[in-house]
């Protein structure tokens, strides 16, 4: 028998596109609206310099806020898109090029396009795959707090437990078909529980007959932690398209090749050696998976201090 779980005193708020919960010390707010519109797609494409993604939702967001030490962490499109390499691909950036991709960058700056760039914004090379590493950013500059830790691990058990949910919201940043050549996409998705706080944010890309790529932000905080803090675990996988194909349950079917969790599921459960090391031989410097922790008490001293300094200089 499932032992039940207390319900704790939280609070819910809900307007057109932003929706929020206020539990413990923690303020949740996210904000889902539809696909930019022209205006704020030129606003943004000048801003970043590059194409924009088909469907590019611009004033999505995701925040978290612990109160107390006035810890704001966030999640939004713009800073999504700045991981995007721009210019000529480096060692390490994951290159993907392909006979179309050239045609591909063609189709979206030549001037008879539907989304050429803007006339104030010269056309230069980009990673065409909007293959981003981001893993969302804190409110202030300087050091975010982070530190490293290996022998953390997220509890998979309280997680998949039968709890109830007391929030839950999934939020598009980008997505894109690479001129039906596949697919690229940006999600966060956030739940809430009686005891614990889980948010997955997930990159994933496949260029057909090509490859497979995935990365995943996993954040989690248990209130019952002392001192309060989040652990970081953030993953990179990638393998051939040919060897993701192999996993479909039925070969005459490959709409699973369309599905983010099909393609998480193959790639997670692979290998590691192949899909968190060799990859699909791009050289992807997203490989892999560190696992990271932050101290929220630590941030309030750290917020203070620089809070009696500002104030000492004035």
């Amino acid at each position: 028998m499932t032992e039940a779980v207390a319900v704790p005193e939280h609070k819910l708020a809900e307007s057109p596109n932003t929706r929020s919960i206020e539990i413990y010390d923690w303020s949740i707010q996210v904000s889902t609206n539809p696909i930019s519109n022209s205006a704020e797609l030129d606003a943004l494409q000048g801003s970043l310099g590059i194409p924009l993604p088909e469907m590019t939702f611009g004033s999505n967001y995701l925040e978290l806020e612990h109160r107390p030490s006035r810890w704001i962490y966030r999640f939004d499109t713009e800073n999504a898109l700045k991981g995007v390499r721009k210019g000529e691909l480096q060692d390490g950036d994951g290159g993907v090029k392909v006979g179309y991709a050239d045609a591909w960058l063609k189709s979206r700056t030549d001037p008879s396009s539907a989304s050429q760039m803007p006339t104030t914004v010269a056309t230069k090379p980009y990673d065409w795959t909007y293959t981003t590493t981001y893993s969302g950013h804190p409110s202030h500059s300087g050091s975010d707090g982070w530190k490293i830790d290996e022998s953390l691990q997220i509890p998979m058990a309280e997680l998949t437990r039968p709890d109830p949910i007391l929030f839950f919201a999934e939020v598009p940043l980008f997505e894109d078909e690479l001129h039906d050549n596949g697919t690229a996409s940006y999600t966060i998705k956030i739940r809430v529980m009686p005891t614990c706080i889980f948010l997955l944010a997930r990159f994933t890309l496949h260029v057909d007959n090509v490859l497979f790529r995935m990365h995943d932000t996993r954040m989690y905080h248990s209130f019952a932690s002392k001192p309060p803090q989040f652990i970081r675990e953030v993953s990179g996988w990638e393998a051939p398209y040919d060897i993701v194909k192999r996993k479909l349950p039925r070969r005459d079917d490959l709409t699973p090749l369309t599905d983010p969790q099909f393609i998480g599921k193959v790639l997670t459960e692979m290998n590691p050696r192949i899909s968190q090391h060799e990859g699909a031989k791009t050289g992807w410097r997203g490989l892999g998976t560190t696992r990271a922790v932050i101290k929220l008490d630590t941030v309030a001293e750290t917020t203070e201090a620089m809070a009696g300094l500002s104030v000492a200089s004035t």
